[in-house]
């Protein structure tokens, strides 16, 4: 089944078959059922450059396929390295659009004139993003902020571009064997959620709120406060942080920086964020943290956030906590706790290329382990052998990636598993202290308990005095268990029986050894009575196990 081909979206099929074709998947142009659109595009075998060339064409195609690619670099169980190295280099960087339609933007957003809510308002961007832009300004109280303000025309591009790619995702799920392993609409809506996300300039307000509250005992991080007055949708105003790109600090610079104390507390934040609130903004790359001119880190854009269920993050702590200590079975267990074995898993495979990872790491130095590389290769095992990973420790894999690379620069020689080991082990033990509320709770339910237990009592002494007393065992299967139970009894009866038979026989024949002929007679007597009702019993035990076997 091909996907709708609306007129408006022609133009965009034939973009992405022409794309398909020209990086050698021409198989899924045909089974996606677009492969009309193309207009004499061959099959390119793949070569050095073709990676970059697949980044230059998905930022040649506009803000929903870069963000798309972005997204891509992330998943190294869907591409090779070179293609995530490339796309993760992809360029979100436009021409700005002129300082008139920014004032309109913010006019019909804050309704009010931008001169009249900015007293001072530099027209020059000091970023341009294929998304929006962003601007220096001063509110009327003095404080210096920044604005980001979307491009226009932005949203209806992007719902335009998500209603193809969502067609197109479904149709590769149903057809074709690599759709059905990578789970590529699963993969389209986290996208288009995260997507979403990103043009609602609220949410990152709210991003922002959540991670200054988790941090706000991190002396060493800093996170700028939204000004919620002044944002909306397309309009965000937060604190100006004077700071500068942390790959830009030079080697004067980094003389004047403690690298290394700074690199731990930045480890320190996020495994916060990841272990402990279950929020972490997902996109930490070098770009998006910034040294401040009082030697601090300050994260910025978080636009993209991961949230964790709970028991995603009781797992993460015990594979974290396995991989610190090279512990090859149990990694291989945790992993398979977080994905879905789909049809053809292999199960040996699996656990060799684990062993394989985890012994590479155990026999490397701690400088030459990078967590996110790590849990990035486990992911790629993972699908190699059918185990579809959850999205999320995907998304989690390349945050350590990005996060390792920036403790990198600020300290070569910064160790991430004696780190990783220390401070998951301390975070825990902080997690599990008991708050005064939940301590209020708890006794709360003991007393509701303890009042609620005498009358809970009598009913139950009701019920048993007036024969409707039920008990109702759910946590196992109780007919296999009452079979079981039932030839247990069987086995047991039978035994006994031959036991008493040949105890019988053999004491009438000591107790009567002086009349040897009697004796005979007598023992033959009780041995022959004794078959009889043991038979019949046999029988009986029979016919029950064929009634428990009709019911069952």
């Amino acid at each position: 089944m091909a996907p709708s081909l609306k007129p408006s979206h022609l133009n965009r099929y034939r973009e992405i078959a022409m794309l398909l074709a020209r990086h050698g998947r021409r198989d899924l142009v045909r089974s996606a059922g677009i492969d009309d659109a193309l207009t004499g595009e061959g099959d390119h075998q793949a070569d050095p450059e073709a990676a970059e060339r697949l980044a230059a064409d998905l930022e040649s195609m506009g803000p929903t396929f870069i963000k798309l690619g972005q997204l891509l670099a992330s998943r190294v169980d869907l591409l090779p390295p070179a293609y995530t190295e490339a796309l993760s280099r992809l360029q979100d960087a436009v021409e700005p659009f002129p300082i008139e339609q920014v004032e309109e933007i913010v006019a019909a957003e804050l309704g009010v004139r931008l001169s009249r809510a900015f007293p001072e308002f530099d027209p020059q961007p000091i970023a341009a993003a294929s998304l929006g832009q962003v601007h220096r300004a001063t509110l009327r109280d003095g404080r210096q902020v920044v604005l980001k303000v979307q491009r226009p025309g932005i949203l209806a591009q992007i719902a335009e571009d998500i209603d193809v790619l969502s067609g197109l995702a479904e149709t590769l799920d149903r057809h074709t064997d690599v759709g059905n392993r990578y789970a590529f609409a699963d993969l389209f809506e986290q996208f288009r959620s995260s997507l979403v996300d990103e043009l609602d300039y609220r949410r990152e307000a709210d991003n922002l709120d959540t991670l200054r509250d988790s941090l706000s005992d991190q002396e060493l991080i800093v996170v700028p406060a939204p000004v919620h007055d002044f944002t909306t949708s397309r309009v965000l105003t937060m604190e100006y942080v004077d700071g500068r790109n942390v790959t830009s600090v030079g080697p004067l610079g980094q003389l004047e920086l403690d690298g290394a104390r700074l690199a731990d507390a930045l480890f320190l934040a996020y495994l916060r964020q990841v272990l402990v609130d279950g929020v972490f903004h997902a996109d930490p790359h070098p770009g998006n943290v910034l040294v401040t001119s009082d030697g601090r880190l300050a994260l910025i854009d978080v636009g993209m956030v991961a949230r964790l269920k709970p028991a995603l993050r009781e797992r993460l702590v015990k594979l974290f906590l396995a991989l610190a200590d090279a512990r090859a079975e149990e990694v291989t267990r945790l992993i398979r706790t977080m994905g879905e074995e789909l049809p053809g898993f292999d199960e040996g495979q699996f656990e060799r290329s684990v062993a394989d990872v985890v012994a590479r790491t155990a026999d490397a130095s701690l400088q030459e382990i990078n967590i996110g590389v790590l849990v990035l290769n486990l992911t790629r095992q993972a699908a190699e052998c059918g185990l579809r990973m959850d999205p999320e420790l995907v998304m989690l894999g390349k945050t350590l990636l990005n996060l390792g690379q920036v403790a990198e620069t600020l300290d070569p020689g910064f160790e991430p598993r004696e780190a990783l080991r220390r401070h998951t082990t301390a975070l825990m033990r902080s997690s599990m202290e008991t708050s005064p509320a939940s301590m209020m709770a708890s006794l709360l339910e003991a007393k509701e308990f303890v009042e609620e237990l005498p009358g809970r009592v009598n009913r139950a002494f009701d019920a048993i005095g007036s024969g409707r007393f039920e008990l109702r065992v759910n946590a196992f299967d109780e007919d296999e268990f009452l079979h079981g139970l039932h030839k247990l009894a069987n086995v047991g009866a039978a035994g006994i029986i031959l036991a008493a038979l040949i105890l019988a026989s053999a004491l009438l024949a000591h107790g009567n050894s002086n009349h040897p002929t009697a004796v005979n007679w007598i023992a033959l007597a009780v041995f022959v009575i004794s078959a009889i009702v043991g038979l019949a019993m046999l029988v009986s035990i029979w016919w029950g196990s064929r009634k428990v076997h009709a019911r069952r």
